[in-house]
């Protein structure tokens, strides 16, 4: 950055000066008010360092008018002769910190890094506020109802903290674009983005997957590996599915949480990542710890910061602009319109499997449509009862395995929507457990609140 030290103490002023140059700063230095108050105008620093007891008018003095010139330059006060009137009157004229001398450089130096950072990523979220003001978008999450703005709003304020962050919200909806707009928004951005689903795998596969291991730790480990965690150092993790993580494997998650680090299986050397972590949970995790299925302690770790994301059937007028979206994603160049009866029908359906749903949706019709350049709500809408006019009556025999299927696939769905997706009640609810009603949702293919990963 352009940096302005005012001070007329010589020994501190070549020093400091001195210091941040090496740490990449254009620096200028004012001996006295008057100089300073020039360089404002002439230099336009993007940050400030002044003394409270300057030649001629004073720090104070320096501070206002850099303050008036650039509301959000940031200002570092020193003095030595501190007091809390001082401070009080330096922070209520803009200064960002006050700093008592003899101070060593290395401080200075170490908040004009984090200015640096924090000016970074305000100029991209300028950026994405426009894109998302212009093409109701935000790092391709796209939406524009009230919801999902504040949604963005979240991912903007944490985005450039290390803070954990636990997404919540029902199969579809779209939670990891959440967690990879805060890894884009953040100063990890360079970094890599590591996920795994805990869903996606045995629980004797998982910790060996999440934490690596040594040759030999066990039959296969033929050689040695890192695991996922060390793979993402240096950047972000995304915890997919954690509702589904086994106990055994969130008590060592916790090291992870706590102290940032590692050990491989069949290992006793502890490594260190730095990672910033984010989980995802289809389920409220609340419950799993009342039931015992997830650790209290483990809940607190991940739960920092929520982002709660909404279902598709809260959200209905940002069906439109998703439709549309997916059609240029999918249509491969071509103009498709659809109809406001179409649109209609398709904002009053509850989309139980969200986002994802709508886009497959958006693909069978767009790959049904032939010719056509509409398409046809037929080919938008799922072939299944849920779709069909409580007055439609078929007169068409199926297999009654068939109709019996179907009608527990309406059922369990009728039941996940009346438990807003939650398994663990809709378990009790049927009156099975929640091991059997993940079974039967799996063999029926259903993409309902809650049911599978995402």
């Amino acid at each position: 950055m352009r940096v302005l030290l005012a001070e007329d103490e010589i020994t501190i002023a070549v020093t400091l000066g001195d210091a941040l140059s090496e740490a990449g700063h254009e620096t200028r230095i004012a001996a006295n008010t008057d100089s300073a108050l020039e360089l404002l105008d002439s230099f336009q620093p993007d940050a400030l360092i002044t003394d409270i007891r300057m030649p001629g008018k004073g720090g104070m003095a320096v501070l206002a008018r850099a303050i008036e010139l650039d509301p959000e330059r940031p200002v570092i006060v020193t003095t030595g002769f501190g007091s809390i009137d001082q401070a009080v009157e330096a922070m209520r004229l803009g200064a960002r910190n006050y700093i008592q001398k003899p101070f060593r450089n290395e401080s200075i130096v170490a908040m004009l890094s984090t200015f640096a950072q924090v000016k970074t990523l305000s100029a991209a979220n300028a950026v994405l506020r426009e894109e998302l003001r212009t093409h109701g978008a935000f790092q391709g999450i796209v939406g524009s109802s009230s919801s999902m703005r504040a949604v963005f709003d979240r991912i903007r304020t944490v985005a450039p903290s290390d803070v954990t962050v636990l997404i919540e919200g029902e199969s579809g909806t779209g939670k990891e674009l959440v967690a990879r707009a805060l890894h884009n928004a953040s100063a990890r951005a360079d970094g890599p983005f590591v996920a795994l689903s805990c869903a996606a795998l045995p629980e004797s596969l998982l910790e060996a997957e999440l934490f690596g291991h040594a040759k030999g730790a066990f039959t296969d480990a033929r050689k040695e590996r890192r695991g996922r965690f060390e793979f993402a150092d240096g950047g972000t993790f995304f915890l997919d599915d954690i509702d589904d993580m086994p106990l055994s494997v969130q008590v060592k998650m916790l090291r992870v949480l706590q102290e940032r680090t590692v050990e491989r299986l069949g290992e006793d050397k502890t490594r260190h990542v730095d990672i910033r972590v984010v989980a995802a949970t289809k389920e409220p995790l609340a419950e799993l710890v009342r039931s015992g299925e997830f650790r209290e302690d483990l809940y607190y770790r991940i739960n920092v910061v929520p982002i709660q994301l909404p279902p598709l059937r809260s959200r209905e007028g940002d069906i439109p602009l998703l439709l549309e979206h997916f059609i240029a994603r999918h249509g491969k160049g071509r103009r498709f319109g659809v109809s406001a009866s179409t649109l209609a029908t398709l904002t009053r359906h509850p989309w139980p499997g969200n986002v994802r749903e709508l886009e497959n949706a958006a693909q069978r019709a767009i790959a049904l449509a032939g010719e056509n350049t509409e398409l046809a709500l037929g080919d938008l809408v799922p072939l299944d009862s849920r779709w069909r006019g409580a007055t439609e009556v078929s007169t068409e025999v199926r297999p009654l395995r068939e109709v019996l299927r179907e009608h527990e696939s309406a059922h369990i769905v009728r039941a996940l929507g009346a438990c807003g997706g939650h398994r663990s009640q809709t378990a009790d609810m049927l009156g099975i457990s929640r091991k059997v009603l993940w079974e039967k949702m799996r063999d029926l293919g259903l993409n309902a609140p809650g049911s599978a990963s995402g």
